[in-house]
């Protein structure tokens, strides 16, 4: 299965209201004189676009267009994606500018106990296909491996994670310690989560096994960055701009207001 019957929005639209959301986030810091003005009023425009955190992206019908409005704004897309469905990812007429594969799993026992697929029986049969188109598309690409202590990260795991990203042959490799927050507390614990130090260990022996060496790390994200090369992100060249009225979201009240 590659698709579902959904409703999806206009991606101007979605776009726009993308961008007015931004801009009430950042409307408290226009009145504090620690923040630059230049700054601040730069930020009113973002300039790239993270697709991800809110379901599976390439369940949404009209991607490509949305990819390419983003673009056409001067702005670069990273698109987060489990990857199962392999079909929609091979059919994109826009590709992102960065393309972030969930690779969570070594195989596929690991891949049905945390990853849980409910829809999907086949998932880890997609999850392989798009592991394996991978290196036929022309953007940059990261393979993302989220580490779970006592579940996924394993030493038995990690020539499995290397023989994964060999065959996706991505330009970077992110090790990214699991966070013990949302939904995932009701299936972990907090001892799940890894240390920075685990990260380091996990990403220099994953490193040579997959020909690259560890780039870079935060210890605050519990972050590790595995490639041969760092190599900036370009900012596509802007063909549409922003209407001088979009304005700012309205304010959203999570609590009744008591009159």
């Amino acid at each position: 299965m590659d698709s579902l019957e959904l409703s999806d929005q206009d991606p101007l639209e979605m776009l726009y209201e993308s961008v007015r959301a931004q801009r009430r986030l950042l409307s408290g810091f226009g009145g504090n004189p620690k923040v630059p003005r230049e700054k601040f009023l730069d930020a009113q425009n973002p300039k790239h676009v993270a697709i991800s955190l809110n379901g599976e992206p390439t369940l949404y019908k009209r991607l490509s267009e949305y990819m390419e409005l983003c673009h056409s704004h001067g702005m670069t897309t990273m698109l987060v994606t489990n990857g199962t469905l392999p079909k929609v990812i091979e059919k994109l007429d826009t590709l992102p500018t960065q393309l972030y594969v969930s690779v969570d799993a070594p195989n596929k026992e690991v891949f049905d106990e945390i990853c849980r697929p409910k829809w999907n029986a086949a998932a880890w049969d997609k999850f392989e296909q798009t592991i394996d188109l991978l290196p036929s598309l022309d953007t940059r690409i990261v393979c993302r491996h989220t580490l779970i202590k006592g579940k996924n990260m394993n030493q038995e795991h990690i020539p499995q994670y290397a023989a994964l990203d060999n065959r996706a042959d991505p330009d970077w490799i992110e090790c990214k310690g699991y966070v013990h927050v949302g939904n995932s507390r009701e299936n972990l614990t907090s001892e799940n989560m890894p240390f920075h130090d685990d990260i380091l260990e996990f990403s220099n022996a994953l490193a040579p096994l997959t020909d690259r060496k560890l780039l870079d790390d935060s210890p605050p994200s519990r972050v590790a960055l595995v490639g041969k090369e760092i190599v900036p992100i370009p900012l596509p060249e802007a063909t549409m701009f922003f209407p001088e009225d979009l304005g700012v979201a309205d304010p959203v009240k999570h609590l009744k207001v008591i009159q």
